[in-house]
């Protein structure tokens, strides 16, 4: 007898030692699967927004966990958002829909049907094709070259055509000047003019290049005022 009573004192220490398997029924962090039904709807309700889901009745779920079964009420769908249901709409509150068909086309008599052969042929003949030409022919005006007209005044001495003629290149003295031209009077001068073809061009017209009254040029290359031939030669391909 002591032993069996020493087995049974074991076997009860070994099942209190044993892990709890859960009910295969309970939901996950609920206490049945009841609660956890309850839940799952209300989820459902709020993600579904006003969504129109009815229930019939109560939904009942066994739980084996505790024995018994457990209902949900109406009064926990509705708290949830669910069983309310949306009236059906009518077909007397629906809007008509208007009529969206495209209207006729219309006649469009601003656009030319110049390119359309069957159009052209059905009006247009050899004869009256050949009678608009010829009055269109008649309503040119034939217009005749005249002579180009003469520029008023002095437009001063012709640089292009001095840069071509000139015997030397630029810094290569050729003329005679002054001991009077100094540099002072050279930068004095050569200030007035607003680029360097003005300044060679009143200087061929005062005298230029073999004279040099405003001291323009005083190295005596012919050139005034740092004016240089060089780009017209290039020009002309020499």
């Amino acid at each position: 007898m002591k032993t069996l009573g020493l087995i049974a004192a074991g076997l009860m220490l070994l099942q209190a030692c044993s892990p709890q398997v859960p009910a295969s029924n309970a939901g996950p962090g609920f206490n049945d699967y009841a609660d956890y039904e309850l839940e799952r709807a209300r989820r459902e309700a709020s993600l579904a927004g006003n969504g129109s889901t009815t229930f019939q009745a109560p939904v009942t779920v066994q739980s084996s966990a505790i024995g018994q079964s457990s209902s949900i009420g109406s009064s926990d769908l509705a708290a949830a958002g669910i069983g309310q249901s949306t009236a059906p709409m009518s077909s007397s509150n629906v809007a008509p829909i208007a009529n969206t068909a495209p209207a006729a086309p219309q006649n469009n008599t601003g656009i030319s049907d110049e390119q359309d052969f069957d159009a052209v042929a059905s009006r247009e003949t050899i004869e009256s094709d050949a009678a608009r030409r010829a009055q269109q022919a008649s309503m040119r005006e034939q217009i005749m070259p005249t002579a180009l007209p003469t520029r008023s005044g002095h437009e001063g001495a012709n640089i292009v055509e001095y840069a071509l003629k000139a015997p030397n290149r630029k810094g290569q003295e050729w003329y005679s000047r002054s001991v009077f031209a100094t540099q002072a009077k050279y930068q004095r001068n050569c200030a007035k003019y607003t680029s360097p073809d003005a300044a060679q061009r009143d200087f061929l017209d005062s005298g230029g290049p073999d004279r040099d009254r405003k001291g323009l040029d005083p190295d005596g290359d012919g050139f005034a005022c740092g004016w240089d031939p060089a780009p017209f030669l290039v020009a002309a391909g020499r």
